[in-house]
């Protein structure tokens, strides 16, 4: 791609309009987020890769780096490397696989992406999360050579944990196999099999070959018996944020918006659901109640404001409300609880064992929680959960909390949102796991606050839910 400078002031405006044009274009299209998970080698780096290229995104100057370094670290002879455009790390290089999360954007005429290569080794699990705080898909890639692994099945189940009801279950290095239908169709039928209890909501199965692009982003020729359609094609009509769009209305307070004595505002990003002016509303913990009385942005009031938008709400009444608080839908307020009971993604290099005393950040509060007992831990690749007396790093488990203070939340099943926090090591300050809160059982022993399973899952099956966008850094360190 050549880019030639304008050569008059007239060719100089032109351009500018274009460009303003062309950039808000791409604001306005709808953003997809989806993740490329599976074992090892399977060919999540060379898929994304393979997308990239096939939609036009990489520049000539990059074109000409990617041959240079695949002639270094290719593992694909002569042939360009594909996966090298994201896989940017030395150490990746030196060992051919993915170790940190690496995000790209690429953009089409329908939709803007945002796509996360996750590691496939089991010791980066804790990695794997983090590319799947945001999803709104999981694109599962499995060898057509080795079929379902135990890293798959993990991967299944831990996306299936973190909210993600939509997958793609992409059976690469189908040219291997002579692109066997057979085979492809016997696949399809362990991963059903294994997923029936996960929530899914959509599964597309689709064979292709990343490093040839068959089924990629152009239909392949080898696979006449394959009317699913491409990965792009799923990728540019899947629903997005449905879950958000529909929930009850949820925006927790960042910052008192104080300029001057004529103005007072709440500031924060809509977690769920629709505003309008008008609207009643109540303030959490506490359940003050107000009417929304303008919703204003630095460019300009609006009439209505959804989910992701960062607004700041000016209520008609003049009450008390501060950073932590939650500004919800009036008839839809959250629990308030000083008892959490949760599932636990535990990150942490150093064992978690109960008494342990953490910071626990929910929302935009940060509060300290101790670890009153660990209720169970969840096997990864079954979702049944066992006896265990402490935590080790990637362990998954349900815990109770207890904190310091009541905080506002939603039951993880009901609100991606405003159902998952983050703890903190109290002396290193890093991230030490996510975690999600579970429904309170109503009336039931135990303080009425045990952990129960959500949308009539069996029991041994894994709670189903998201991340917020705020925990896009989660486990990262």
């Amino acid at each position: 791609m050549t880019i030639h400078p304008p050569k008059t002031a007239f060719e100089a405006s032109t351009v500018a309009q274009d460009y303003a044009a062309f950039l808000a274009t791409h604001r306005d299209k709808e953003v997809l987020r989806f993740i490329a998970c599976g074992s090892v080698d399977d060919g999540k780096s060379t898929l994304i890769g393979r997308l990239l290229h096939d939609t036009k995104q990489i520049f000539d100057d990059q074109i000409t780096a990617l041959r240079r370094d695949s002639r270094k670290h290719g593992t694909q002879g002569q042939e360009m490397d594909l996966a090298l455009l994201v896989d940017g790390l030395q150490a990746e290089r030196e060992q051919g696989i993915t170790i940190d999360v690496a995000y790209r954007f690429f953009s089409t005429d329908k939709r803007s992406f945002i796509v996360a290569d996750t590691p496939g080794h089991e010791q980066y699990t804790r990695n794997m999360a983090t590319g799947a705080s945001t999803a709104d898909v999981a694109v599962i890639l499995v060898d057509a050579r080795q079929g379902l692994t135990r890293q798959t099945r993990r991967h299944a189940l831990l996306v299936s944990n973190l909210g993600i009801r939509r997958v793609v279950l992409a059976v690469n290095k189908m040219d291997l196999i002579g692109w066997s239908q057979d085979r492809f169709a016997e696949i399809v039928a362990g991963f059903s099999d294994f997923a029936a209890g996960l929530n899914f909501a959509e599964i597309r199965p689709i064979p292709l070959s990343a490093k040839n692009g068959d089924n990629v982003v152009e239909p392949g020729v080898n696979t006449p018996w394959h009317t699913g359609g491409t990965l792009l094609s799923f990728l540019e009509t899947v629903p997005v944020r449905e879950e958000a769009l529909n929930a009850p209305f949820r925006m927790a307070v960042q910052w008192v918006n104080r300029p001057n004595s004529d103005f007072r505002g709440y500031s924060g990003r809509i977690a769920s659901g629709t505003v309008r002016p008008g609207d009643r509303v109540s303030v959490q913990p506490g359940g003050r109640e107000a009417t929304v009385e303008r919703i204003y942005t630095a460019d300009g009031d609006l009439p209505e404001a959804g989910a992701d938008l960062s607004v700041t709400l000016v209520l008609a009444e003049q009450i008390d409300a501060s950073r932590g608080q939650v500004i919800a839908a009036e008839g839809a307020p959250l629990l308030t609880l000083e008892t959490l009971d949760a599932r636990l993604f535990w990150a942490a290099e150093t064992e978690l064992a109960p008494g342990a005393s953490l910071l626990a950040k929910v929302g935009t509060v940060t509060v300290t929680a101790t670890v009153e007992r660990i209720v169970s831990r969840i096997d990864p690749e079954t979702g049944r959960p066992g006896p265990a007396e402490r935590l080790a790093a990637n362990d998954i488990a349900d815990v109770r909390l207890t904190l310091d203070r009541p905080v506002a939340v939603d039951a993880y099943a009901d609100n991606r949102e405003t159902g998952s926090f983050i703890l903190i090591d109290r002396e290193t300050t890093d991230t030490a796991a996510l975690g999600l809160v579970l429904a309170p059982k109503a009336g039931g022993g135990d303080g009425g606050r045990a952990a129960t399973p959500v949308d009539g899952a069996a029991e041994a099956a894994p709670a189903p839910g998201g991340l917020l966008g705020s925990l896009k850094r989660l486990f990262g360190r």
